[in-house]
């Protein structure tokens, strides 16, 4: 899985995006944890942690499939919330 480096990004928006990915999505934690951010606890555990104003400075992702990638760095470049 290749990791995604997501910076400065509204919560909201990431949440939308996440909703929309088809497979598991882990959010790495500088200890090298890996939290599956489909699941709702480890959600609030990894947002809680990076959380700054409301948005997040910087988090690092991996994604099960192509696909989730795609859509996640083209938030992360465009804001987009949906690759169509």
């Amino acid at each position: 899985m290749d990791r995604i480096n997501l910076h400065d990004f509204d919560i909201t928006d990431f949440m939308d995006v996440l909703a929309d990915c088809k497979g598991n999505v882990y959010m790495v934690t500088p200890e090298g944890d890996r939290l599956n951010l489909k699941s709702t606890l480890c959600q609030l555990i990894g947002i809680a942690r990076l959380l700054e104003n409301g948005r997040v400075a910087h988090a690092v992702i991996e994604c099960e499939l192509p696909e989730d990638e795609r859509k996640l760095f083209r938030f992360n470049l465009f804001g987009e919330k949906y690759s169509r």
